[in-house]
């Protein structure tokens, strides 16, 4: 079982590695339209990292972060898969496995969260409703 600091830290990650990897494609985008889509998770990601700061701060928390090691290698893997493929299909491609692993760690957390902490439990339910929605934007650029 997890508790509230630990679910918090693992939200924390997760939207540090959606930014992450949103950055090491944005520049690769050729769309307009894509642009504007990863601009937006972006921001939205942004957002729920702040949150997500701001409950743990109000709690005394201090969270966990993403490692700089996973930072450097997932920023490397993006560009590395992106070297002689650069279209705006596989930037939605790769967005959409990147949110799918998103959904899934978040699923696990809920499962694995029993504790009556409301606040928490609406944060991480916010994140996994952003990484389905990203999902389905990206569905259109495939």
């Amino acid at each position: 079982m997890k508790d509230s600091k630990d679910i918090l830290s693992s939200l924390l990650k997760t939207t540090q590695m959606g930014q992450v990897g949103i950055r090491s494609v944005e520049k690769a985008a050729n769309g307009e339209q894509l642009k504007t889509a990863l601009k937006s998770q972006l921001k939205e990601y942004n957002q729920i990292e702040q949150e997500t700061y701001a409950l743990a701060r109000e709690r005394g928390w201090q969270l966990s972060e993403l490692n700089p090691m996973a930072r450097t290698m997932a920023d490397m893997a993006s560009r590395s898969k992106l070297m002689y493929n650069k279209n705006d299909s596989r930037i939605a491609e790769m967005m959409v496995q990147g949110n799918t692993r998103g959904v899934i760690k978040s699923l696990k957390n809920l499962h694995r969260y029993h504790q009556n902490d409301g606040q928490v439990t609406a944060m991480a339910q916010k994140l996994l409703e952003c990484e389905n929605n990203n999902i389905k934007q990206m569905e259109g650029f495939l």
